[in-house]
């Protein structure tokens, strides 16, 4: 899969070969084809893999309150992890050129419509668990759910197909003026203004 990566970074999905994923680990094709279809069937591996690393690495304290939580969350999708390899925006790089192949790909396009769901799901849990503990104002959790998914989205493909190395930092400060801050409910931002 690292492999795939590295051959990935450099070549870009439409001239990807699977000799040049082989050059990236000393193998022949035949080796990879032993393993898997094709092309197509190694990406369709390679995918899955991306997404359950990213996954698996969002990591939140179990006691978190939902204002941590949703930050960490918000800050997790925008700036990394890191892995010991290649860094989050070398990874995001790999994830959008698979992403803007999906338009085309019935089936990588159910992924990533699973993966986007399940980011997207995990902030709506975080938005009712602040809304039912009275932390955050009463509001519509599913569209608030997606409205900070599709920012997040928004600013990582600004600052890959742009660009805007700045986009997911000022993704979050926007995040936190106009949406995050009238999240609170109006009492708690009362008192945060008098301390």
């Amino acid at each position: 899969m690292e492999a795939t990566f590295r051959a990935l970074s450099k070549h870009g999905y439409k001239d990807l070969r699977m000799r040049d994923i082989g050059e990236e680990m000393d193998l022949t094709r035949q080796v990879i084809h032993y393993h898997f279809d094709g092309k197509y069937d190694l990406l369709s591996s390679f995918l899955e893999h991306i997404i359950d690393q990213y996954e698996g690495s969002v990591v939140v304290e179990c006691d978190a309150d939902p204002r941590t939580e949703l930050r960490a969350r918000i800050d997790q999708c925008l700036f990394g992890p890191e892995f010991e390899q290649f860094g989050h925006w070398d990874r995001m790089k790999v994830y959008h050129e698979l992403y803007t192949q999906a338009q085309n790909d019935g089936d990588h396009r159910e992924v990533f419509n699973e993966h986007y769901d399940r980011i997207r799901g995990s902030i709506v849990e975080v938005v009712e668990d602040g809304i039912e503990k009275g932390i955050f104002r009463d509001v519509d959790a599913e569209r608030m759910g997606q409205l900070i998914t599709d920012v997040i989205h928004s600013a990582r493909g600004r600052r890959i197909s742009l660009g805007h190395e700045d986009a997911p930092e000022e993704a979050r400060k926007a995040m936190d003026e106009f949406i995050l801050d009238s999240l609170e409910r109006t009492e708690d931002r009362r008192s945060e203004r008098i301390e």
